[in-house]
């Protein structure tokens, strides 16, 4: 069974199509240096880390059947 390849890879060019996120590392890569680059990637993996642990939270209150308090007002 042949495989759909992109008429760039078929025709000999420089391969297969970039990826979206390929794509995407390679325009921050320009645009960014190095260190900024580390610092946003560091910034976004605390994101996730956080979400991750709220997901934690939610999960252990409902799993001892305590309702999840409510978010502190800022004022």
């Amino acid at each position: 069974m042949e495989t759909v390849e992109p008429a760039r890879a078929r025709d000999g060019g420089a391969g297969p199509l970039p990826s979206l996120t390929g794509a995407l590392l390679a325009v921050e890569s320009l645009l960014l240096g190095g260190g900024q680059r580390t610092a946003r990637r560091n910034a976004w993996t605390s994101v996730l880390e956080d979400r991750r642990r709220a997901r934690d939270r939610i999960e252990a209150q409902r799993v001892l059947g305590t309702a999840p308090a409510a978010p502190a007002l800022r004022s």
